[in-house]
């Protein structure tokens, strides 16, 4: 027979033979020690799932823009609070003001004392004006200040400003050549880090600068201004006044700072001459500001009319929320001098 018959046999024999009762006395080698009971560990409770709002697509929109002419060191105050300004966002869904239009943004800081925690503090509001035009509504910035004699306009590249395309979230995978692009935005490259390299007066520009536009379908309605200025270098302190040459009678102006201890005996001559002067230049800037217009008008085509005409300006503040300021009593549609006042406040 073979071995491998005779193996089952066995096998069938034994699975048939009585059980017998275990044996404490022995172990044979075929003796399993007996397993140890497993510990059981205390299953640790399941933390609570974390949610995160998805990104709106136009949320980092306002912090995209440059807010001109907030000082340097005043920027990080600006986003010290989490403004929200889903009213912007909004404003280009269906139905809103900037729905499916050329939308041109720039930003804007107003220092304001608001209270917030039942206290009073003084804080930098930012807000962002949008202008609908098919074209930038100006390829300048303005330059003045009090302390500034001369008013500046000079391009936007001089002080690294530019209209840049806002790609908005969703779109930031695509190439950017083939978007249409709908909503530009004036951003600046001038680096923070770098400013220690650069002189104090070209730093103090950036503070005085404001966007600048020029409407020259509107000069006709505004007066040309007869007033200067006047920033007359005198010992101990310069002489800051204003002279309105159809207003002010220059020798009893004279007189009345004497009189005031303002200007002394010996300067008056230097300071009429002084005064004198300024005024010829204003008179000049209109004369050329007049020209300059009459000359626009004449060159511009019935389409660039059209397009100025319909400009509209809109002007966001953020919305209120329970961890931000209450700015509702501090809005205001001025914009700044070369640009008036919004046709909406929202």
């Amino acid at each position: 027979m073979r071995k491998g018959a005779k193996r089952k046999r066995s096998q069938k024999e034994e699975e048939a033979a009585p059980a017998r009762a275990p044996d404490n006395h022995k172990t044979t080698e075929s003796t399993k020690p007996p397993t140890r009971a497993k510990r059981v560990k205390a299953s640790k409770p399941e933390p609570e799932p974390e949610y995160f709002e998805d990104q709106r697509n136009l949320e980092d929109l306002w912090k995209q823009i440059f807010p001109v002419g907030t000082e340097w060191d005043q920027l990080d105050k600006v986003y010290g609070f989490n403004w929200n300004f889903s009213n912007l966002e909004n404003a280009f869904e269906e139905g809103g003001v900037l729905h499916g239009k050329t939308v041109y943004l720039f930003g804007c800081t107003e220092p304001q004392l608001v209270p917030f925690k039942d206290e009073n503090i003084l804080i930098y509001i930012p807000a962002v004006v949008a202008v609908v035009s098919p074209f930038p509504p100006s390829n300048k910035i303005g330059i003045k200040s009090v302390q500034r004699e001369v008013e500046e306009i000079i391009p936007m590249k001089q002080m690294k400003m530019d209209w840049v395309p806002y790609i908005p979230l969703e779109d930031r995978e695509s190439r950017v050549d083939r978007l249409r692009h709908q909503i530009f935005i004036l951003s600046c490259t001038q680096r923070r880090a770098a400013l220690k390299h650069l002189k104090i007066d070209r730093i103090k520009k950036y503070e005085y600068c404001l966007p600048y536009f020029y409407n020259p379908l509107q000069e006709d309605e505004l007066e040309q201004s007869t007033e200067v200025q006047i920033i007359f270098p005198s010992e101990p302190k310069p002489i800051f006044c204003e002279f309105d040459w159809e207003l002010d009678e220059l020798q009893e102006f004279i007189d009345k700072l004497i009189q005031e201890e303002e200007l002394s005996e010996d300067q008056k001559d230097a300071f009429k001459e002084f005064v004198k002067e300024k005024v010829r230049e204003a008179k000049k800037a209109n004369r050329e500001a007049r020209e300059a217009r009459r000359k626009a008008l004449e060159e511009m085509s019935e389409e660039t009319r059209r397009a100025i005409e319909n400009l509209r300006f809109y002007k966001f503040y953020p919305v209120q929320t329970p961890d931000t300021p209450d700015i509702s009593k501090v809005k205001a549609s001025f914009i700044n001098r070369y640009y008036g006042k919004a046709h909406e406040v929202l």
